[in-house]
């Protein structure tokens, strides 16, 4: 111990009950420190001896060496929500270590670099210094590297005092060095030196301990953005533009990572893709509108200043319908906001981007696995329903590492929609473009190089009528607005259907989306305990389907659970179903920081007894 620990006169509790994977470890580093490699390595040690984990890297947006965090959780029973105070705080950097120490949860740990010049004064704690610096310059001869290899003896020091192999961390360092031993090798000198550092100079004071379980087995760890870009892979497509931008540039990314591999012209050796990085976002989605138009499958990725930006393109796909799909990984705004925070403020200006009476398809996954899902299934309802579809995820879905099944190959063919060929055009002797044969609002559409000579049309913004002419006929403009919400009632139809779980007796209703989800399993397994118990519908699309209206109209009362100011989706779900509106309350709360299962409950428990 350092003598200011000594002196603090902190000691264990004597007689704890031991704590199991249970709990959460928070680690305080400075931004580009080399900090992400020691904590990724320790969430997949974890995950690697069967033990359900999540982590959750809150970082900053502009400047290296600013203050970031990185969390993980251990969860027994499979709960992978964040947690409101971590068991375990290491701090590595100086700015903020006052304010890490001050966070520990109650009878928790206090792990830090001892060069720390710290009051140490909470009884309540125990302390643990590590010698990261020296230890760093003992193992590591080059001294570019000794900032970055640092950060391993906490991994090491974590490793003995919580029950970590070793040999599991060697593992995880393979899988994100990809196998080369070199830089293996340099960290895990660390690693093993600070292990021994620990066994030898910190006694176990602590009751936080880690066990192998076998709940991992055959699950995998990804983040959305990975998940969307495999999913759109496997959905066929072959265009992709985009400007980057946090926190969706890795989702292009991860599209280049994975095409070359998966889709090269096994004869020619060519690419049967493009993906090309655009001038802005705007401009992105106009090369998509294009390369849609002329029949290639094609998508692009942002956020929400991006989804601004594109509001005038995506308003020209509504009305000429045109497929697209546009990924929004949401960030905190208004304007540039917070873009390293969460929130799930894009919801409205999604739904309705674009001026006049504009509204849009919108998906919202609730998981890794439905981003790979959605990253398919958007592609088959922007052709059917010939528009583009958004799909709302958000940074903590899309850039932090998730437990997940394997994903699941899509489970029917490529649906292209209404599309005509040339012999279609030879048997009907022709075709309107924007005619609604079928009674779904949906038009036949073919693509450009059909060889026929009726299969041309002009693809239009401006007004026209069912043969795709020119037009300012009032009539002709509104025959074409009422097929417009036409389509979009049959889109109501075809987007996925709201997830419902329900509990036995349940007057209380819950409506949530996105990544909201785990926290949301938590907070009902708390309120069953407490004696509440609770229905649960996790919406998965807009528009909302029947089934919405269905559920708030078989409760007392139904809350709607969001990460934004304005209760986005509480009023979408009270303009769906206004002769319930008295029976919807608002749940919702946008600090920047994933929901919490504490939050939630306390907030419910507090509103239920208002209502009673």
């Amino acid at each position: 111990m350092s003598i200011t620990a000594i002196e603090a006169g902190v000691q264990a509790a004597p007689g704890r009950e031991p704590v199991v994977n249970d709990f959460s470890i928070s680690v305080a580093t400075k931004n580009g420190s080399g900090s992400q490699t020691a904590n990724t390595t320790l969430l997949r040690a974890l995950f690697k001896m069967g033990i359900p984990v999540s982590g959750k890297n809150l970082f900053p947006s502009n400047i290296q060496g600013l203050p970031t965090w990185y969390t993980i959780r251990l969860n027994k029973d499979g709960y992978t929500a964040r947690r409101q105070r971590a068991e375990i705080v290491v701090a590595m950097n100086p700015a903020t270590a006052i304010e890490d120490h001050a966070g520990v949860q109650p009878g928790g740990v206090f792990m830090y670099a001892d060069d720390l010049k710290l009051q140490l004064n909470r009884t309540d704690l125990t302390y643990y210094p590590i010698p990261a610096k020296s230890l760093a310059t003992e193992n590591e001869s080059d001294p570019k590297l000794r900032t970055y290899v640092a950060n391993m003896a906490y991994v090491g020091a974590l490793a003995h005092l919580l029950g970590i192999d070793l040999a599991d961390i060697e593992a995880a360092l393979l899988f994100h060095f990809k196998g080369k031993r070199k830089p293996v090798d340099s960290n895990m000198r660390v690693v093993h030196q600070a292990a021994q550092w620990a066994a030898a100079h910190l006694p176990k004071q602590d009751p936080y301990q880690v066990a192998p379980m076998n709940k991992t087995q055959g699950k995998i760890m990804i983040d959305g953005n990975t998940a969307g870009a495999l999913g759109a892979v496997y959905g066929g497509v072959t265009m992709a533009a985009w400007y980057p931008i946090t926190p969706a540039t890795s989702l292009a990314e991860a599209l280049n990572h994975y095409l070359p591999q998966l889709r090269i012209d096994p004869e020619t050796k060519q690419d049967t893709y493009a993906v090309l990085q655009a001038e802005d976002e705007l401009a992105a989605l106009g090369m998509v509108l294009g390369a849609s138009w002329a029949g290639a499958r094609a998508m692009t990725s942002t956020s929400g200043p991006g989804i601004s930006l594109m509001a005038e393109f995506a308003g020209l796909g509504y009305f000429a319908e045109i497929p697209a799909v546009i990924w929004d990984v949401q960030r905190m705004g208004p304007s540039t906001g917070l873009p390293t925070r969460v929130a799930q403020g894009d919801l409205i200006l999604a739904y309705h981007l674009g001026h006049g009476d504009t509204q849009h398809v919108v998906l919202l996954p609730g998981s890794v696995k439905e981003c790979f899902e959605f990253g398919w299934r958007a592609f088959d309802l922007a052709e059917r329903l010939q528009t583009p579809v958004f799909v709302l995820s958000d940074i903590d879905l899309g850039m932090n590492p998730w437990m997940s099944d394997a994903f699941e190959y899509p489970d029917a063919p490529i649906d292209h929609g209404k599309v005509l060929t040339a012999a279609d055009l030879d048997r009907l002797g022709g075709f309107s473009r924007y005619k609604d044969v079928d009674g779904d609002g949906i038009g036949w559409r073919t693509l450009p190089g059909t060889d026929h000579p009726l299969a041309a049309y002009f693809t239009r913004g401006t007004g026209h009528n069912e043969r795709a002419l020119y037009s300012e006929r009032p009539e002709d403009w509104e025959r074409n607005m009422a097929r417009l919400k036409r389509k979009f009632e049959t889109a109501r139809t075809l987007v996925p259907a709201p997830v419902v779980d329900r509990q036995p007796g349940a007057e209380v209703g819950l409506l949530a989306f996105g990544s909201t989800d785990p926290a949301l399993v938590e907070t009902r397994a708390r309120l069953q305990a407490a004696g509440i118990a609770t229905d649960y519908m996790r919406l998965r699309a807009l528009p909302l389907r029947p089934e919405v209206r269905d559920f708030v109209a078989a409760h007392k009362v139904t809350f709607v659970v969001e990460m934004n100011t304005d209760a986005q989706m509480l009023k979408l779900v009270q303009l769906h179903a206004p002769e319930y509106a008295t029976r919807l309350r608002a749940a919702n709360k946008s600090d920047g920081l994933p929901l919490t299962a504490t939050w939630i409950t306390d907030f419910l428990k507090t509103a239920l007894a208002k209502e009673n």
